[in-house]
């Protein structure tokens, strides 16, 4: 994706990566970031969900009291912020074209040089995703150079909770090491400012894992290699930083395939590696943990739990292991956890004595999820954690232990009393929003992973947590009724069927009664008509859209509605209703509530999926056409004409709120592009001009899938993000 405007050149160095280093705008990583107003005239804050995202790493910094960083796997990096007990997010500045940097790979401290800290960023190595960079700071985040590679990074693929991959080079500040998935072992020796490919014994695949860990054990480098078929090495070290050779002894077998996580204690001289028969977070169910003493070269097996067993139910107990820490303070002190372990759930063991001997802290954990309710996932009490490939132990502090799961992290200073440690963390990938124009909550949103989330407060984690009866994975639609807001209705992947309606704001929910067979393997869009006595559901290209007139109850089939179209219900009229056929370039229309639909204009953009049809509040037959690329059009006739809006270059999502004082048409806010730049806008002129409301500080990748704005707060702005969960402005 494209460079924005931060005016990258690419300078090659050795065989496999570089790249010139160039100054960032100021990070949201400064305390007071966050709350001070934007250069645009707007302030940015998160409406508070409470993490919702996989923690795929945690570093204390082993010099710092109260120091310590988080990265996730698309959602950026953070910094504890110890004197406000929050984390603070870090990489808010990466914009759209780079979005795919906004997932961090792994990360860097440099024990000498407390202020400097380095990120890996790339989320995918596919064909069609950007290559990986480089961060550094000299002020712990607050400001970035950036090094871009000629080689891709995977931080939300398989391997994604391993590492840390990225390390500083115990004899020399000045050297990084970084592990790639397919292009090997790459070097730096200026601080990350270029970087080139060293040679390295085990041999890059083109769809393997490579290297998975990067490890400080005195002055020596290990490297853990994915690529093993459990009967080769999978571990390698370094002593002079330039010849490496496999370590001798190593485990070898189905549990020791995958070095997942490995942690030196200093104090004992002793390596602890955690291993997995694949690289996880799933598909993981053997493993085992070891380590080695590294003075005599004597390895041993200290796996807590062997996996293979059975639960109390006959259910299989199989599973991998996944994070390690030691103690700084007390020898022979570690912490490691599993992962992939659904029957019996995972845990995190405890030992005191090198291993010889564990308690599962599981056991007599106590939860307290009073600040992030939706962990409860719709049951009475919360589960431990699943997806725990990130520990952390404080070196300060033997009794701070923290775990990362798929959705939040825990922290203890007890080793009993557990409870969120997320404050300032968000990663939702948010697909739909809803500014009610009456009610408590002012949003309602529907995310991947969490469902629909109702917020009575923008600055506290919904008290009803996640939407229930049923409870959702992810949400695919969400509506409401414009003439009766009390009622709304949501789709998604849901444990007990794949639809609801609400009559009380999205308070609470009674599922439908019945379901579409294609609702059941591909739930998609969801809309009520104006005053909620119809409903219309979409299924995808290859199944025709139902249609409901009695709560879900029963359905029937649309014949005529453009199979994967999105329903859209006019405003006003509840006799309205509208679609945009993608792959004609057609819009549609239906005067009967949704039981037909015609063909009215035609020869639009088509061939691009993604696109936004919205209809202006208060109005009827008052349409917005977001076509992404292809710009922003209008028709005021319900669909019968539509004219291309000239004051836009691409629109990909767009949205309306209060007007503005004196004016008589809706705010209008888009995600897109006046001329080159893709930002927010807000036009208070029905799109004849726009004005930029966020910055360089504030972007946040990619923020195509939905805006709003607050029908009840002139200026006030929901933007959907893909990781960084719902961001919301106001003028000040």
């Amino acid at each position: 994706m494209h460079a924005s405007r931060l005016s990258r050149r690419a300078v090659l160095a050795g065989t496999a990566a570089a790249a010139a280093a160039v100054s960032l705008p100021l990070a949201q990583g400064v305390a007071q970031a966050a709350q001070a107003p934007a250069q645009s005239g707007y302030r940015w804050r998160n409406a508070v969900q409470g993490g919702t995202g996989f923690i795929t790493g945690v570093l204390f910094h082993p010099s710092v009291k109260g120091l310590a960083y988080l990265r996730t796997d698309i959602g950026g990096a953070y910094r504890w912020d110890d004197r406000r007990d929050r984390w603070i997010p870090l990489t808010d500045h990466i914009g759209w074209d780079d979005w795919n940097l906004l997932g961090v790979e792994a990360m860097a401290v440099d024990p000498a040089h407390p202020d400097r800290v380095y990120l890996a960023l790339g989320t995918y190595a596919q064909s069609w995703a950007g290559n990986g960079a480089v961060l550094r700071s000299e002020d712990r985040g607050a400001t970035w150079k950036r090094t871009d590679l000629t080689v891709q990074l995977g931080a939300n693929e398989d391997g994604r909770g391993c590492g840390e991959r990225l390390l500083v080079d115990p004899r020399d500040s000045d050297t990084l090491w970084l592990g790639t998935r397919h292009d090997g072992l790459l070097k730096s020796t200026d601080r990350g400012a270029s970087w080139k490919a060293v040679s390295f014994p085990a041999v890059p695949s083109a769809t393997g894992q490579g290297v998975t860990l990067l490890v400080a054990v005195g002055r020596s480098v290990y490297a853990g290699w994915g690529d093993s078929d459990g009967t080769s090495a999978n571990l390698y070290r370094t002593s002079d930083g330039a010849t490496w050779e496999a370590v001798p002894g190593q485990p070898t077998g189905t549990a020791a395939k995958v070095p997942i996580r490995a942690a030196y204690d200093r104090l004992t001289r002793e390596l602890y590696v955690t291993y997995a028969n694949a690289p996880g977070p799933n598909g993981q169910s053997d493993g085992s943990v070891h380590k080695l003493r590294v003075s005599g070269g004597k390895w041993s097996d200290v796996t807590p739990v062997k996996p293979g067993g059975t639960t109390a139910d006959g259910s299989a107990d199989s599973f991998g292991y996944g994070g390690v820490a030691v103690d700084a303070r007390r020898p022979g002190t570690l912490v490691v956890s599993t992962n992939n372990r659904w029957a019996d759930i995972d845990t995190v063991f405890r030992s005191t004595d090198g291993g010889r001997t564990w308690t599962s802290l599981k056991d007599r954990a106590v939860l307290d999820v009073s600040e992030t309710p939706y962990l409860k996932w719709g049951a009475d009490k919360p589960k431990f954690g699943w997806w725990i490939q990130a520990v952390g132990l404080d070196p300060f502090d033997s009794r701070h232990v923290v775990y990362g799961t798929g959705a939040t992290l825990y922290g203890t200073r007890d080793l009993k009393r557990w409870a969120p440690q997320i404050r300032g963390v968000e990663e939702a990938s948010v697909r739909q929003l809803i500014s009610p124009p009456t009610g408590q909550a002012h949003l309602l949103s529907g995310s991947g992973d969490i469902g629909v989330m109702y917020h009575e407060r923008l600055t506290a984690s919904p008290s009803r947590g996640m939407a229930s009866n049923p409870v959702f994975g992810t949400s695919t639609g969400l509506s409401l009724a414009t003439a009766k807001p009390s009622y709304v209705v949501r789709a998604g992947w849901g444990d007990h069927g794949n639809g609801a309606w609400s009559n009380d704001g999205g308070k609470t929910w009674t599922p439908f009664k019945t379901q579409p067979d294609p609702a059941r393997s591909a739930p998609g869009p969801i809309a009520t008509n104006a005053d909620g006595s119809a409903l219309l559901w979409s299924f995808g290209t290859a199944n025709p859209a139902h249609r409901s007139t009695d709560n879900g109850a029963t359905w029937t089939e649309i014949p005529t509605f453009p199979k994967g179209a999105a329903p859209v219900a006019d405003p006003l009229d509840p006799t309205r209703c509208y679609a945009f056929d993608t792959t004609t370039g057609t819009l549609f229309a239906s005067t009967d509530s949704g039981q037909t639909f015609t063909a009215r204009a035609t020869g639009l953009s088509s061939g691009d999926t993604e696109y936004q049809l919205v209809a202006a509040p208060g109005r009827t037959g008052d349409l917005w056409l977001s076509l992404k690329g292809n710009g922003l059009y209008r028709s005021t006739d319900g669909g019968a004409t539509v004219t291309k809006v000239g004051s836009c270059h691409a629109s990909h999502t767009l949205g309306f709120g209060k007007a503005a004082r004196g004016a008589s048409y809706p705010a209008l806010y888009m995600v897109g592009a006046t001329h080159t730049v893709t930002a927010v806008y807000r036009s208070d002129d029905e799109a004849k001009t726009w004005t930029r409301i966020n910055d360089d500080r504030h972007q946040w990748g990619w923020t195509g899938a939905a805006v709003t704005g607050d029908p009840r707060v002139y200026g006030r702005v929901y933007v959907a993000t893909n990781g960084r969960g719902v961001q919301y402005g106001e003028p000040v």
